[in-house]
């Protein structure tokens, strides 16, 4: 039987060097960070979350917001103290035992594998509208070749691709915020001052009340989801607790930026009724503003940041699971990286150091899910998105946690390693842990959202049985050489 290893302290390393590649530079992580969470669910879903706040999206948007930057200030200090391929999965097993460092593990790597096919699907649909005579399943087959074919080489082509993608849903944030400034003070042909007019009319600034807001938050929590991969891929840079630290003071700002700077002009530019659930609020305001050809514009926007979406879900999935196997957790087979054996002493930059069997194993329900679109093209899409719906929050609960446990201890036996730090800690800790738990409350109140609590809980469940389970029996092995000698 498999016999658990040690658990380590905080201060010793989780592993031996780490076989993989140092091919990712700063850039690539700085721009991971801004671009890995603006994708579909700002783009398009945030059309849903004006349709039950009002123009008190902008608050819905800062209380999501704020949870999402103080898990990433978490994240980032456990991080820059102790970088690892499995990011905050290394960090729940230092902090709360093997069953934590488990359960956050395999439930974080089914989210991502999941929500890559759930991209896949999407992205999809968009592409079938262009050219109908290719079916969505064969558009996903497509997808999920090109990215699997990319992430089985060199990494630094994962950061390249990531890096073009997000400069290009960055730049339309951007232009988006400057064309909606220029239209709100009446500085663009044909437009007038809009003031705020569209802000305290329709019912003014709380048309729902904050009944409303709630409903916002539990419309756009989900939309942050996707800054984590930035503390995984930092163990892939030259110097891993500079690089997440660097990426993380910028990326949570910004990003903050162009959420909330974004819902602000929507708001403000046109009244909240005029948007519509499943429809882009962003192609609303560049209709009204005279940008010709928004629809499609932001249509190839939504599709690029969808594809982006799947490549970062891809790469962190793999990363995921092979730290999982590096610990134990996973089949030591998935250890195996290019040009290189299982384990080794380091790979360089280069074609080598990319763990091929963990990526083929992560993109495995990708291709599952184009079986899936062949057959049930109209729903597949709902079903996979109530799978996970809810498991972001259990965790980020579960790096709150580790935090509150690792960083009292790091203070104590390696200070000099933070680096970075949690602010007024741990006051803002607990108030993020009671945050996370009260939205998940309220989902459940929720007729549309229990669904997602409900499928996410008993996966959660299910992972924590086995983990439990696991280290029980590996204990009780332990204990029968020692019985035995006793006799």
């Amino acid at each position: 039987m498999h016999e658990a290893p040690p658990t380590p302290s905080p201060t010793s390393p989780a592993a031996p060097a780490e076989p993989l590649s140092h091919g990712l530079k700063q850039r690539h992580l700085t721009m991971l960070g801004l671009g890995g969470v603006i994708g579909a669910g700002l783009f398009v879903g945030s059309g849903a979350g004006i349709a039950v706040a009002g123009p008190a999206i902008v608050v819905s948007y800062l209380i999501a917001g704020a949870l999402a930057m103080l898990v990433m200030r978490m994240l980032g200090e456990m991080s820059a103290a102790m970088p690892a391929s499995g990011s905050f999965s290394v960090h729940a097993e230092r902090a709360l035992g093997r069953w934590a460092g488990f359960s956050v593990g395999w439930l974080y790597w089914f989210l991502l594998v999941v929500v890559l096919a759930v991209e896949a699907t999407a992205a999809a649909q968009i592409a079938h509208g262009w050219v109908p005579g290719v079916e969505p399943w064969a558009w996903v087959l497509l997808f999920m070749v090109v990215f699997t074919v990319a992430n089985l080489t060199a990494v630094k082509n994962f950061g390249e691709f990531e890096f073009w993608f997000a400069s290009l849903k960055v730049g339309a944030i951007v232009v988006f915020l400057v064309l909606g400034g220029l239209a709100v003070f009446g500085l663009l042909p044909d437009t007038d001052p809009v003031g705020m007019t569209n802000l305290t009319g329709e019912g003014g600034f709380l048309p729902n009340g904050w009944s409303g807001v709630v409903s916002g938050v539990l419309t756009v929590v989900f939309a942050f989801g996707g800054l984590e991969v930035v503390t995984i891929a930092a163990a892939e840079t030259d110097d891993p607790a500079r690089a997440v630290g660097r990426a993380v003071r910028s990326a949570v700002v910004r990003i903050l930026f162009f959420y909330v700077g974004s819902m602000l002009v929507i708001v403000t530019v046109l009244p909240w009724t005029a948007q519509q659930a499943g429809l882009s609020p962003y192609v609303k305001v560049l209709d009204a503003i005279g940008v010709p050809s928004a629809g499609q514009i932001m249509n190839i926007v939504v599709f690029v940041a969808l594809l982006s979406a799947l490549n970062a879900n891809l790469y962190g999935s793999s990363r995921m699971i092979f730290s999982l196997a590096e610990r134990g957790e996973a089949p030591r087979g998935l250890l195996k990286v290019s040009g290189g054996t299982e384990k080794g002493s380091g790979a360089q930059e280069g074609a080598g150091g990319v763990p091929r069997r963990a990526v083929l194993a992560s993109v495995a329900f990708g291709f599952v899910s184009v079986v899936l679109n062949l057959l049930w093209p109209d729903t597949v899409f709902l079903y996979m998105l109530n799978s996970v719906g809810a498991v972001l929050l259990f965790v980020w609960a579960l790096i709150a946690a580790s935090q509150l446990r690792l960083r009292a201890r790091l203070e104590q036996e390696a200070p000099d390693a933070l680096a970075l730090r949690m602010w007024w800690f741990p006051y803002l800790t607990w108030v993020t842990l009671a945050g996370l738990l009260g939205v998940l409350l309220l989902m459940l109140t929720d007729d549309a959202a229990r669904p997602q609590v409900l499928w996410s809980a008993g996966a959660t469940a299910l992972v924590l049985l086995v983990a439990v389970g696991r280290e029980w029996r590996e204990r009780r092995a332990r204990r029968a050489p020692s019985a035995l000698t006793d006799r």
